[in-house]
């Protein structure tokens, strides 16, 4: 499964995968503030990975503290295919009365920013704040979207942005909220 579409002569693609196993210059970790591992998308990107990528949030953690909600630091890709890992901490779901949607983009922005940084031109994200932070996917698509969508269109240093969704439901509810996103813009 994979959906791709032009913005500003770069392509933003959908694909059903595994992040892990991305063959982009960076992938995106859903990290937790401590920067030490945890489950999901965290954990099998640190099990993949290898030691090398813990040794570094460690550094980064003594030199610098917690990543806060929002924020993106980089580390090397480990054993990983992705020279890079951009760790940036997504918000915990609260009811969306407490900057969630907010704060959701500013991950996506902050990592963005520090991939166009460091010279990446190919990036993967997952579905960040969607699993155990307890953000409906639904609600999550349209601000990840439009965010990255935004940032494509004023920024020429990346070449493509891929959102690598975890199961098919995910996959399809990012497709129909791009569709969905493009087909009003077209209509303005």
């Amino acid at each position: 499964m994979a959906y791709s579409v032009d913005i500003n002569n770069k392509k933003l693609t959908l694909i059903k995968g595994d992040i892990t196993q991305q063959d982009t210059d960076a992938i995106v970790n859903a990290a937790n503030s401590s920067l030490m591992g945890g489950g999901g998308v965290d954990g099998a990107i640190h099990r993949a990975g290898g030691p090398k990528i813990l040794e570094e949030c460690k550094e980064i953690r003594k030199n610098h503290g917690i990543c806060k909600t929002g924020e993106a630091v980089i580390t090397s890709g480990g054993n990983l295919k992705a020279r890079y890992v951009i760790h940036t901490v997504g918000p915990v779901w609260h009811g969306g009365n407490n900057n969630e949607p907010e704060l959701l983009a500013k991950c996506y922005k902050n990592s963005l920013k520090l991939a166009v940084e460091n010279n990446i031109k190919t990036i993967s994200f997952p579905s960040i704040s969607t699993g155990a932070y307890g953000y409906s996917i639904e609600k999550a698509a349209p601000v990840a979207l439009n965010t990255v969508m935004e940032f494509l269109s004023e920024n020429d240093s990346l070449t493509e942005v891929v959102f690598t969704l975890f199961s098919s439901l995910d996959y399809e509810i990012y497709k129909e909220t791009l569709e969905n996103i493009l087909s009003g813009r077209n209509r303005k």
